[in-house]
């Protein structure tokens, strides 16, 4: 009986001080998907719409990602080389799985115009299991499958 008084005034002074305690209020466990199930989103920008199209229809085409969406033209102001820049680019966003990640990033980075691209990856924290299973299901092509689409 003690500890339940114990805890109770314990809360009520968190509470007074505007803390609420741990314990009254426990965190879910965080779920994770396993890591063959993983998926990550990837970006990267260019100058010219041309350029988002092309590396968007190849890494497509290749099974290098699921969906790649383009946004823009958006500013983005940045230093380079000492100076402050503001360029007008399009933002790619590249969805894919763990399997294709690190090829997407070297083809992303070979195909790239320019010197010092932009690449950020994170990986998704939560994902539909329909999406996943679509994003699964249209990410994979085998190494030399004969149904790839040419390129």
């Amino acid at each position: 009986m003690d500890d339940l008084k114990n805890h109770e005034d314990t809360a009520r002074s968190a509470t007074r001080q505007g803390r609420i305690p741990a314990s009254k209020f426990p965190l879910a466990p965080a779920r994770r998907a396993p890591k063959t199930s993983a998926m990550f989103i990837a970006w990267t920008s260019v100058a010219r719409r041309a350029e988002a199209e092309r590396l968007a229809r190849d890494a497509v085409a290749r099974g290098l990602a699921a969906c790649v969406q383009i946004e823009g033209p958006i500013v983005s102001h940045y230093s380079w080389q000492g100076r402050a820049e503001r360029a007008e680019e399009f933002r790619l966003c590249f969805k894919c799985c763990l399997g294709q990640l690190a090829a997407l990033e070297t083809q992303v980075l070979a195909d790239h115009p320019n010197d010092t691209p932009e690449w950020l990856v994170v990986r998704a924290e939560h994902v539909g299991e329909k999406y996943l299973s679509w994003a699964q299901a249209n990410a994979t092509f085998p190494p030399f499958h004969s149904s790839q689409p040419p390129l």
